[in-house]
């Protein structure tokens, strides 16, 4: 079975998930500078069987898009040109970033290890691809 991946994208970095070949588990895959996506992205689906890929949307509380929906939706133009076959599934961002952070405080990483921007990111995909396959299997 082919995996899923979720893109957590920013101004300066990309969080990535991947699900395991079953699709139950959701893990960090990486962090990635945002200008690189597209060619990582190349490499990494000409290696692994990828179906469908998640892409988070930025939104306020009240429903509206955030000030990044510019920045992500410049990129999911890009990706779609990139990869015109590849199922996408835009998702809900909010609050991605604040449990990823209240994760690693959860789990015990001191205070300079959780001011690692970059590991919030790719937890924050994790998140994202997670409650994804949650919700899927409802």
């Amino acid at each position: 079975m082919p995996r899923i991946l979720a893109i957590d994208y920013g101004m300066k970095r990309t969080g990535l998930a991947v699900t395991d070949e079953l699709q139950i588990i959701a893990s960090g895959l990486t962090t990635i500078p945002s200008e690189t996506a597209i060619a990582f992205l190349k490499d990494y689906f000409a290696k692994e069987n990828v179906d469908s890929v998640l892409i988070g949307e930025p939104k306020q509380m009240n429903g509206q898009p955030s000030e990044s929906t510019p920045i992500i939706e410049k990129f999911v133009a890009d990706f779609t040109a990139a990869f015109p076959e590849m199922k996408m599934v835009r998702v809900d961002e909010r609050f991605t970033s604040k449990m990823a952070f209240q994760t690693m405080i959860d789990s015990g990483l001191s205070k300079k290890q959780r001011q690692n921007k970059g590991l919030v990111d790719e937890i924050a995909a994790t998140i994202l691809l997670q409650d994804y396959l949650t919700r899927k299997m409802i």
